[in-house]
């Protein structure tokens, strides 16, 4: 009876049943990123005129309303996770012509809106929102060619992404592109109907090539380091490459004061740079567990919305992560994604808290302790 009144508490059962070993690697980035945007901002504070640790402590806000969150979203059962993500679509979705009309512009892109004097990039939040808007209209089977949910959900996308390349960012166009495609895939919907829509992506792609500026010239600039300015990546690289294996140590790096987007955007470079090579491949190694765990874990499930949702939401991690640091390595164009839980950032740090609670309640065992009993 003792063992049955202690199994039945809510805490317990949620703390027995949940990746634990995910929900502590994830505190622990949380942590990490603290710690980082603590140093990376200090040269900040003089272009915006504040103290050395307003960013960090703003940050450490972030953070904190993320792990509540993350924790919050994590006790939720499927059922209220369907109606969470439905409604958190429809609101972000509608913000997004706002930002077109009443937004705030920044180097040229209208994505935010000003909501009681914070910042808000209602994209970042469309991300987790949509893949379970979209693992709903994925879930039923596909069967004697009925593709219904599958059609709506690419209608769908094609109305968000107009609305996201009018912003413009093209960047998260392609980062929900891929998100739809991969839970698309994953759902089982057939490849001769896939194949068509590939060509549909590249075709998108070459336009936006064309039509827009920035995207023309990252793109050459990423082919051609000589035919424009590539300052920021160049200095990324150059960094890392300079703080050697061990780093430079705490405090002690420069690139921080010769980016704009250190704390942002480019905080990899100052990891890189203070605390080494080592560093760098440790916490590379610390996202692949994490995704590693997350999608092993839903390659067990049986329920197919909890396997589209969870596929689509652990992309979004995983893809994130690889385009930040592909980035600062010069792999990939630049292209404004922040690293999860490291960078500096309020609406990202929520939304990817969002997204990580979703996952852990999504993985987490829901066995009935009555049967227990019995």
């Amino acid at each position: 009876m003792s063992l049955f009144r202690l199994y039945s508490n809510p805490l317990v059962r949620w703390w027995w049943g949940m990746d634990r070993s995910t929900f502590i690697m994830v505190g622990a980035l949380m942590l990490l990123g603290g710690v980082i945007v603590t140093t990376a901002a200090i040269s900040v504070a003089d272009v915006y005129d504040v103290d050395v640790y307003y960013f960090a402590r703003r940050q450490a806000v972030f953070l904190l309303l993320s792990f509540v969150g993350m924790v919050v979203c994590s006790f939720l059962e499927v059922r209220t996770l369907k109606a969470i993500g439905l409604v958190a679509f429809v609101v972000f979705a509608a913000c997004l012509p706002l930002t077109l009309i009443l937004g705030t512009d920044v180097k040229g892109a209208s994505r935010w809106i000003e909501v009681a004097g914070f910042s808000l990039q209602p994209t970042e939040f469309l991300k987790p929102t949509m893949a379970m808007v979209t693992a709903m209209l994925l879930a039923p089977r596909v069967s004697d060619g009925e593709l219904k949910g599958f059609w709506v959900s690419m209608m769908l996308m094609g109305a968000v992404g107009l609305m996201i390349l009018m912003q413009p960012d093209f960047g998260m166009f392609l980062m929900l592109g891929m998100l739809w495609f991969v839970q698309a895939f994953a759902s089982g919907v057939p490849l001769m109907v896939l194949a068509p829509l590939v060509l549909l992506g590249l075709t998108v792609i070459a336009g936006a090539y064309f039509s827009l500026d920035h995207v023309r010239s990252r793109v050459h600039r990423f082919l051609d380091p000589s035919s424009g300015d590539s300052y920021q990546v160049d200095q990324a690289r150059d960094a890392i490459m300079s703080g050697g294996f061990f780093g430079r140590g705490a405090g002690e790096g420069v690139v921080k004061h010769n980016l704009p987007d250190a704390h942002t955007d480019f905080i990899f470079a100052v990891i890189g740079e203070e605390f080494g090579i080592i560093a760098c491949i440790a916490l590379a190694l610390l996202y692949a567990v994490i995704v590693f765990r997350c999608y092993s874990h839903l390659l067990k499930e049986e329920d197919r919305f909890i396997a589209i949702a969870g596929v689509g939401l652990t992309t979004i991690f995983a893809l994130q992560t690889l385009v930040n640091m592909g980035v600062v390595l010069s792999v990939i164009p630049t292209t404004g994604m922040t690293l999860p839980f490291i960078s500096y950032g309020g609406t990202a740090t929520l939304a990817m808290g969002m997204t990580m609670g979703f996952i852990l309640s999504l993985t987490r065992k829901r066995s009935n302790y009555k049967t227990k009993r019995s």
